[in-house]
């Protein structure tokens, strides 16, 4: 075991560590209450729910990558990306979740 003395000698210079709260981070939600057939995003990086709860289906990210439009495995919402709307936002705009724990 090494003592704080040999391990400014191994490690001379740390760098210092950014850490990142998961709060930082929040993912936005969207749901499909309204069952319209497309629902425009601002964000590529996302959960779906399906519905509001209680009615909500296993709350699944989903991630668009390089795509312009991704299909919810559960819902089979079809989501698009809009680069006019800002990140977090939809279309419509009620397809937001909001108040996510």
């Amino acid at each position: 075991m090494h003592r704080p003395c040999e391990l400014a000698l191994i490690f001379p210079n740390p760098l210092p560590l950014k850490v990142n709260q998961m709060a930082d981070n929040v993912i936005p939600h969207f749901h499909n209450d309204a069952g319209v057939p497309v629902i425009e995003i601002g964000s590529q990086e996302f959960m779906c729910v399906g519905a509001n709860p209680p009615f909500d289906h296993p709350h699944v990210f989903l991630d668009l990558g390089n795509d312009s439009e991704i299909i919810c495995p559960y819902c089979s919402t079809l989501y698009r990306f809009a680069a006019d709307l800002a990140a977090g936002e939809a279309r419509p705009p009620e397809c937001v979740l909001k108040d996510v724990a």
